[in-house]
């Protein structure tokens, strides 16, 4: 069975260093958080922040190829919890057959925010995570002013975005 989720925030774990994204469920009852890398905590927070870049990100080109073939996002969904690595789904349409697409979390949120989609996470999952304390999270509709992540995608640049060999 699947819940339906919202972006609750964008944190900085303190122990670990790490960006981790907040989902909390529409009754404000439970809680997941994914760990993620900083790269794909950036474009989340690119969007977050509504941060024009001069350049599309590789979501932000998902999305307009998305739009340019007539593809709608139906859903967004954190499908299962193995090994401590969470697996996500991206449900599409298009001229009335649905397809279901492999993606990381991190993608599939950072796609579902730009295309405003809604997001699910099956119950199981939410049973298997690592439980958060509700009350130490605050609802946000952007990062949770998390002072060492905007510090640091403040020192970034669009040239940050680039993959270089």
């Amino acid at each position: 069975m699947l819940k339906e989720m919202k972006l609750a925030g964008l944190i900085m774990d303190s122990t670990t260093n790490a960006p981790v994204i907040v989902l909390k469920d529409l009754e404000d009852k439970e809680v997941i958080s994914i760990w993620i890398g900083l790269l794909e905590a950036s474009a989340i927070a690119v969007e977050l922040e509504k941060i024009d870049l001069p350049r599309p990100m590789t979501h932000d080109l998902v999305k307009n190829v998305f739009n340019s073939l007539n593809i709608k996002v139906l859903k967004v969904e954190i499908a299962d919890l193995r090994d401590n690595t969470f697996y996500a789904y991206i449900h599409l349409g298009m001229d009335g057959k649905t397809f279901t697409i492999d993606a990381r979390p991190s993608d599939a949120i950072a796609i579902a925010l730009r295309t405003k989609s809604p997001i699910y996470v099956d119950e199981d999952v939410i049973k298997k995570s690592k439980k958060m304390d509700l009350e130490s999270i605050k609802e946000v509709g952007k990062t949770d002013g998390s002072k060492e992540l905007k510090d640091l995608l403040e020192r970034m640049s669009p040239d940050d975005f680039e993959y270089k060999m």
